[in-house]
């Protein structure tokens, strides 16, 4: 099928071109549109007790305040002199007759001590907004120029617009230095400057291409903003990947004589077979993601799944199209003195693999214990939900919320909302309201009050000294889910807290089964691939391994704080949902690598090789290749450490340092050390599932009769996976 691909795609180049033209024409026109799509939250789990309170509070009750507005005079008074106190009861009204605003609030017009700031220089006005995202206050209530006041915008509300501008101001500057300097890389992997151009070209059709369907999908579902980082990322870094063994295998063709017909042609069949299997098992790793409720993990699952497939697809179909117009002129432009990636054996690589396999146990120990010491920080690893602290101190909303923690005693995180629901809630609540009072770490318990009280619902608000987010805290939520509820009522409990809670806890229950899934298609690929069943368990321990480490030093930078001033970061416990996602990210890329390595060792191990010669062999011819594909990726996610948001940094960091672990130490050392070890028994399989394998396996079948196919030379060594069917 890949060969008739070729033939066709050779055939009709310049068709296949302008079809592709005209697609990325289109898919741009719509994929710029998912800017406006795409949402910055997704982090809670639906359907928990926390959401459904949530849901309850604002349909029910109105909503909780989602604003709050920090006022301070221009003059550095304090609010309470007459002028500022006018024009804060002023801003008031005007708010709170603006369409869309309601429970309007201020220190003007309640007095109420907790919206005051410590020394009287600053006050708060806090409201319920109808939308969700508010960027600035409505044209109504803007302050005149010569207003004594002087605001900052703050609150839930606030926070998803500048995590979108953010988003969108550091996307711009993260490929303004990844494009040039993976162009640059490219042009010293290639030597060429028309051939480096091949991976850039794909990467803006797998990313147009993605942004469009994420455009679709976000019309009819929520999609997290986050996941247009993993596009750009993915999208190129994949098809830098994948077009340095399209390009790689072509030119070794061109250079051994072949035709173009026939590079074009047996660089499709030969590379392509390790694209499609690559595509397939980095989608079926970021699929597992689709297991989770939240709709922020879905999102990279709907973004990875999709720019992947766009990216085969046009490293199948686009890059050969280019490379047959381009004809020999792929090779125009070359840079003097710069040979360029080749598929001959290289011999640092030839070296490192001869010793590893000649010490097997005397180098594989101490990058164990490297690895596991990196992995240590995990074991103080704490989990917690995002808030505006992962914006830089230069937006409002991160210095209302850094104004309140210091200033103020106001602090709204530090309550539960108990939401009653059912027929008894209008009957009296004391009982309960004592016991939830008597609970370890609870001040007091609001009950009363008119516009506490609906038909069948009833709202109670539990406040407790503890700090947001703690352990303590936590525990506060369990306590109160544990007090029986009284009669005919269900208790919803909701709050900062309890949300945290139910996030932990929707993640924590499905894992067993992601991790599962992993496991299972990745032994059922490798099988399939390698007809073993030692080399999937091989894979999936060294993998482990290596992503482990990686993790524990993104914990031990963005949780503990070491870099943070480097970086410009706050330190704050561990997302779960993005410890989540660095995992599942970090396998799917390993797994590209592991195709890489292990078909050239298992070529040379059924062409008769022996088990050390087989690995010497197989890691000098692709050492080189895994290295510069994971140099290249690893630049597209670095290039996050120049974001302003501490989330996008955290997953740059985690990603490119588990891409480096893994194509260096695991590919370098750990693999051939543990086929050494493994020797013949690399490749055992069961009686049953040799013969399973010999019937459903992925094999490679020999060339057709007359077919002008090349000789199996060079990149074609490095780009062949065995087994997989043309």
């Amino acid at each position: 099928m890949l060969e008739r691909l070729g033939d066709l795609v050779f055939r009709r180049a310049r068709a296949v071109l302008v079809i592709g033209t005209l697609v990325l024409l289109v898919s741009a026109g719509v994929g710029f549109g998912a800017f406006g799509k795409l949402k910055a939250g997704g982090f809670d789990a639906p359907n928990s007790a926390s959401t459904r309170a949530q849901e309850e509070i604002k349909d029910t009750f109105g909503g909780r305040p989602n604003l709050v507005i920090e006022v301070r005079a221009k003059d550095g008074s304090g609010v309470d002199t007459p002028a500022v106190a006018d024009a804060g009861r002023r801003l008031t009204a005007a708010l709170a007759a603006a369409p869309g605003f309601d429970q309007v609030a201020s220190y003007w017009t309640t007095n109420a001590p907790g919206l005051k700031a410590d020394g009287g220089r600053g006050a708060l006005l806090v409201a319920h907004s109808a939308e969700d995202d508010i960027a600035e206050l409505p044209e109504s209530a803007r302050l005149p120029a010569d207003s004594p006041l002087r605001v900052r915008i703050g609150g839930d509300a606030a926070i998803g617009p500048a995590v979108n501008g953010q988003v969108g101001t550091s996307l711009a500057i993260a490929e303004s230095i990844a494009v040039p300097l993976t162009l640059l890389l490219l042009v010293l992997a290639f030597g060429s400057l028309i051939a480096a151009l091949v991976p850039l070209v794909i990467g803006f059709v797998a990313i147009m291409g993605t942004f469009a369907e994420l455009f679709v999908l976000g019309s009819l579902t929520d999609v997290s903003i986050f996941s247009i980082n993993l596009t750009t990322a993915l999208g190129l870094g994949l098809a830098i990947d994948y077009a340095l063994l399209i390009v790689a295998r072509h030119r070794e063709l061109l250079h051994s004589g072949h035709d173009l017909h026939d590079a074009v042609v047996g660089t499709v069949r030969t590379a392509g077979r390790t694209i499609v299997f690559s595509a397939a098992t980095v989608a079926a790793a970021l699929a597992v993601l689709l297991v989770f409720p939240q709709y922020f993990l879905r999102s990279f699952a709907y973004a990875g799944i999709g720019v992947v497939i766009i990216t085969a697809l046009a490293a199948l179909i686009i890059a050969p199209a280019l490379l047959t117009v381009l004809g020999p002129r792929v090779e125009s432009m070359r840079i003097r003195g710069i040979k360029g990636v080749q598929g001959a054996e290289a011999p640092i690589w030839s070296r490192l693999a001869g010793f590893v396999t000649r010490r097997p146990v005397l180098t594989a120990l101490p990058v164990v214990a490297v690895l596991l010491l990196a992995a240590s920080p995990l074991l103080g690893v704490t989990f917690g939900t995002p808030d505006e602290r992962v914006l830089p101190t230069s937006t409002q909303a991160r210095q209302v919320g850094d104004t309140l923690r210091a200033d103020y005693s106001l602090d709204d995180t530090r309550s539960l909302d108990v939401v009653l629901l059912g027929t008894g809630a209008q009957a009296p609540v004391d009982t309960y309201a004592d016991r939830l009072a008597a609970l370890p770490g609870v001040t007091r318990v609001d009950t009363a009050g008119p516009d506490r009280i609906r038909p069948n619902a009833r709202l109670i608000s539990v406040i407790t000294t503890l700090p947001a987010k703690s352990d303590a805290a936590q525990d506060l939520v369990h306590d109160v889910r544990a007090v029986p509820a009284p009669n005919a009522t269900e208790a919803l409990v909701g709050g900062t807290d309890a949300r945290l809670v139910d996030t932990k806890a929707s993640i924590g229950d499905r894992l067993p089964l992601a991790f599962g899934l992993i496991v299972l298609s990745t032994f059922v690929l490798l099988f399939l691939f390698t007809g073993s069943i030692l080399q999937p368990l091989r894979a999936l321990l060294l993998n482990g391994l290596s992503i482990t480490a990686a993790v524990g030093i993104t914990v031990w930078v963005f949780q503990d704080g070491h870099l943070s001033g480097l970086l410009g970061f706050t330190p704050l416990p561990m997302d779960t949902s993005m410890t989540v996602l660095l995992f599942c990210i970090a396998f799917a890329l390993s797994m590209d690598y592991e195709v890489f390595v292990t078909s050239r060792i298992k070529e040379l191990h059924d062409a008769g090789a022996s088990d050390a010669d087989a690995v010497r062999q197989g890691l000098g011819r692709t050492g080189r290749i895994v290295t510069t594909a994971a140099a290249l990726l690893a630049v597209t996610f670095v290039a996050f450490l120049t974001s302003t948001v501490s989330f996008l940094q955290l997953f740059g960091f985690g990603a490119a340092l588990a891409i480096l672990l893994d194509a260096t130490l695991v590919r370098g050392v750990l693999v051939p050390a543990a086929m050494r070890l493994l020797g013949r028994h690399a490749w055992y399989a069961p009686p049953v599932l040799r013969r399973l394998h010999a019937r459903v396996g992925l094999h490679e079948s020999a060339p057709e009769s007359g077919a002008a196919l090349p000789t199996r030379t060079g990149a074609e060594r490095d780009t062949d996976v065995p087994g997989v069917v043309r």
